[in-house]
């Protein structure tokens, strides 16, 4: 009976320890992924047809400003700061676009930390978190939202084939670790796609300290 407790104290002591090891993985990495890069999330006025046409419209708009200002950001920060000198721009960019396409709608602009699902961007896989990012709300904002990445520039993906750009597969290599690069890289490797999972299930679970 002795010897069966003990066994039962070294299982569970080994389980806490395994549990923290992987916390302590997960948190390292989600950390490093939340520095990295920033997002851009817009909200439609509501789930209507016309609605979503019109936040395509103004993420269209959005992207394509964000183009001509941002070609020599090389960090995230550069890029918020970026971001950050050229909000009034940005919120005419999208109130304009709203008036254009025949509404009537304000438009809420900020920079902040949000959460978001996981995501896929061609061959590039983000887990869900919390984000710094760009949010854009039409409306109401009752909408179904829109999420990319701004920094590095994988809103720029040609959806269609799916492909990301190299410049910004490097750039984002450039700030992690090649293990992390691998994680969200979409490898085929098990032990990889089985770390991923261990992401996710983590900060669905709300185990991560990062999450409000």
């Amino acid at each position: 009976m002795k010897n069966f407790k003990k066994w039962i104290i070294l299982i569970f002591l080994i389980c806490i320890y395994t549990f923290f090891c992987a916390y302590s993985y997960v948190q390292a990495i989600s950390n490093d992924l939340k520095d990295s890069v920033f997002r851009l999330h817009v909200i439609a006025n509501s789930d209507s047809s016309e609605d979503q046409a019109l936040k395509y419209k103004v993420r269209d708009n959005i992207l394509n400003y964000m183009k001509t200002i941002s070609f020599n950001c090389s960090t995230k920060e550069e890029a918020i700061k970026t971001v950050n000198q050229h909000m009034d721009d940005f919120k005419k960019i999208a109130q304009d676009t709203i008036v254009s396409e025949g509404f009537t709608y304000d438009v809420q602009i900020e920079i902040g930390e949000f959460e978001f699902p996981s995501k896929s961007y061609g061959d590039i896989s983000l887990p869900a978190g919390i984000y710094d990012a760009l949010r854009i709300k039409i409306g109401n904002a009752n909408g179904h939202n829109w999420w990319c990445v701004m920094f590095p520039p994988l809103c720029f993906v040609d959806i269609t084939s799916g492909i990301v750009p190299e410049s910004s597969k490097q750039e984002l290599k450039n700030q992690l670790t090649d293990e992390e690069f691998t994680l969200i890289s979409n490898a085929s490797d098990s032990d990889i796609n089985f770390k991923f999972k261990l992401l996710e299930f983590f900060t669905n679970s709300d185990l991560l300290t990062a999450k409000n």
